[in-house]
């Protein structure tokens, strides 16, 4: 096994002025599952594609162990890629697609028998050996790739997108098994995916790209708890973390009709940037819905920022109010994770305020998190 390094790695395309890879810095462990998640066009396809060796590194460098393999061809990095699209031979059998590059190596016939074996035992494969792709499943012909790499028993499998073919409950269903199987093996692994769902429930560590620049690498409990700025806070999360612009005053941030208090480094911070207001982060469940008593600047208004009920999505145990407010005279979304037997009526109206401790605060003219 191997660790893999990207040093100041950088990628610009031919008649492009700006990177689409731009100094990336990561370390990636020995045996550690890295997914690097990002929007469409964040240059993490590009950055898996530089460490296969399928696109040129314009600078910096790659390392797989101690090994500088910035210039050396794919055949000779010792790595093994799981595409999106499976890419299998249509005319060979299971059993010759998952042994095809041992065979192309000049490994004998019985070791090449050996592996395929052992690799479709371990991938619930055994009774599909003979039969050729058309005759499987998506699921079925994405762990037949999964296969042919495992079978390689390369330093380092790489993995663009291998679930986005899928359909939503066998994808929930592979990146269970592509999890617990690279525990398994242990090989260092590097996943490619959009989703940061996915990234969130199968990386050791996530590292978020946007526009080529790498924003943030942390394990996902800390990536969710403390996102480095807005763009991670409001990327990381299902629903998303609700972003919200308010006036400093004396005390902490202005929520509605009441006062929320924020770290005094924070509030110092933003004001040492000359900003009169603040961006606060509040994850759906970290809301609380207040009650007439509830302690309010107006003695008119209840405490709170007052959301009218837009929609509601019921799921049992719990369920998600989409709504929306007025802040500071603009229309603002958002969303609030309630109790499933406390579902409001669409149309009502509720008044919130973040939980004592739960709200991140963010510049918002940089971004950048102000909350330790």
């Amino acid at each position: 096994m191997a660790t893999v390094t990207f040093d100041k790695a950088t990628r610009i395309y031919p008649g492009s002025e700006k990177p689409a890879v731009d100094g990336l810095e990561i370390e990636v462990g020995d045996g550690e599952f890295l997914v690097l998640v990002g929007p469409s066009g964040c240059g993490k396809s590009t950055s898996l594609r530089m460490l296969a060796g399928l696109e040129d590194v314009n600078g910096g460098a790659i390392r797989i162990g101690e090994r500088d393999v910035t210039h050396l061809p794919p055949k000779d990095r010792d790595i093994a890629m799981v595409f999106q699209n499976y890419a299998l031979y249509p005319h060979m059998t299971v059993a010759d697609n998952m042994g095809f590059a041992l065979k192309i190596a000049g490994v004998n016939k019985a070791e090449i028998r050996k592996r395929v074996e052992e690799a479709a035992k371990i991938l619930d494969l055994s009774d599909y050996l003979a039969r050729k792709p058309k005759a499987l499943s998506g699921g079925q012909r994405q762990r037949v790739a999964m296969g042919r790499a495992i079978v390689r028993e390369p330093q380092v499998f790489l993995m663009d997108e291998p679930l986005s073919n899928l359909d939503a409950k066998l994808r929930v269903q592979t990146r269970t098994q592509i999890a617990s199987l690279q525990r398994r093996l242990g090989v260092t692994t590097v996943y490619v995916t959009h989703d940061q769902v996915e990234a969130m429930t199968m990386g050791d560590r996530v590292a978020v790209l946007k526009d080529g620049l790498l924003q943030q690498v942390d394990t996902p409990r800390n990536m969710y708890d403390r996102p480095a700025n807005l763009f991670v806070a409001g990327f990381i999360g299902s629903p998303a973390m609700n972003l919200v612009e308010v006036p400093i005053t004396d005390g902490g941030v202005k929520f509605g009709n009441s006062i929320v208090a924020v770290e005094r480094d924070a509030i110092a911070a933003a004001s040492d940037k000359g900003d009169r207001t603040v961006t606060v982060g509040v994850r759906p469940e970290h809301f609380d819905i207040v009650n007439g008593e509830a302690k309010s600047l107006s003695k008119d208004e209840p405490a709170g920022l007052a959301v009218t009920v837009n929609v509601v999505e019921e799921l049992g145990a719990d369920g998600f109010v989409y709504g929306s407010a007025e802040v500071s005279g603009e229309h603002q979304d958002l969303v609030i994770r309630v109790g499933g037997r406390e579902i409001p009526e669409k149309g009502s109206v509720l008044h919130v305020v973040p939980r004592g401790g739960e709200a991140h605060v963010f510049s918002t003219s940089t971004g950048e998190r102000l909350t330790r």
